[in-house]
């Protein structure tokens, strides 16, 4: 059995190395740096008080702890005792705290049902079956070519860095499923192929939620709503983001027609 490097003189040496062993692998390298050094520098500069108030902005007091959590170099216990040092009181820092909290419950729903991580929990509320839902993802979702300019920038960061704001994922999968009625599956997966953070639960549960077949409705956005909250980073403009340019209600008759004629 091959055995494998585990120390480097540097980064760049490190990476040399990986690209060795995976010569199939391309892309930038991604800015997010592993290790427990890496970890601990970025518990030790989070802001628990104000992520509460600014974490839906694409710009907001994130932590970016996720990748670190997901393999292990920081536990959630070890977050949260953090995090409570950093504040007088609990209540301060409730939101933070419901966001660790909600990671642990969906390992727990998962251990409880594995046969919920790729399957409908319930059906679709948007007026179409799961049979109505495309298998694949076209190419130009895949390669960031949408043409809808805040569309695309949230794909290019998500296959170039590994990561993506957590708000963000929300359009991207909503865009997905939705707007270009590709089921949730599809979806998840390829979050999966490119996450340094994917974890199957939070990220499977979280596309359920989005397409409606774990929530009592589906979840989606238009333009006024990415403008609010990424407006200041990337392209919203009306122009290179039409479909997306409508209120809530044009979106919802255009995206689901038949629960208008349903009622």
């Amino acid at each position: 059995m091959l055995q494998l490097k585990s120390t480097f003189e540097n980064r760049d040496s490190l990476i040399a190395y990986v690209k060795e062993l995976a010569p199939w692998a391309e892309g930038e390298r991604s800015y997010i740096q592993g290790g427990r050094q890496k970890a601990e520098m970025k518990l030790s500069n989070i802001d628990p008080i104000l992520y509460a108030r600014t974490r839906n902005f694409g710009n907001g007091n994130i932590t970016r702890l996720s990748p670190y959590i997901h393999h292990g170099t920081l536990s959630l216990n070890e977050v949260r005792n953090h995090a409570l040092a950093k504040c007088n009181e609990p209540v301060q820092i409730t939101k933070f705290l419901q966001e660790l909290a909600w990671r642990d419950f969906w390992q727990r729903v998962l251990a409880e049902h594995p046969e919920w991580a790729w399957n409908d929990v319930e059906s679709y509320k948007t007026g179409f079956t799961a049979q109505d839902y495309a298998e694949d993802l076209p190419e130009d979702i895949l390669e960031g070519k949408t043409g809808i300019a805040c569309v695309d920038a949230f794909i290019q960061e998500l296959i170039h860095t590994g990561y993506l704001h957590n708000h963000a994922r929300m359009y991207l999968a909503s865009y997905i499923v939705h707007f270009r009625r590709i089921k949730w599956q599809v979806g998840a997966h390829w979050f999966l192929h490119h996450l340094l953070d994917g974890n199957l639960a939070s990220n499977n549960f979280s596309w359920q939620w989005i397409a409606s077949t774990f929530s009592h409705k589906p979840y989606i956005f238009n333009l006024e709503n990415v403008d609010k909250y990424f407006g200041k980073l990337i392209d919203t403009s009306p122009l290179n983001n039409q479909p997306l340019y409508a209120s809530y209600e044009t979106l919802q008759e255009r995206l689901f027609p038949n629960l208008g004629r349903a009622s």
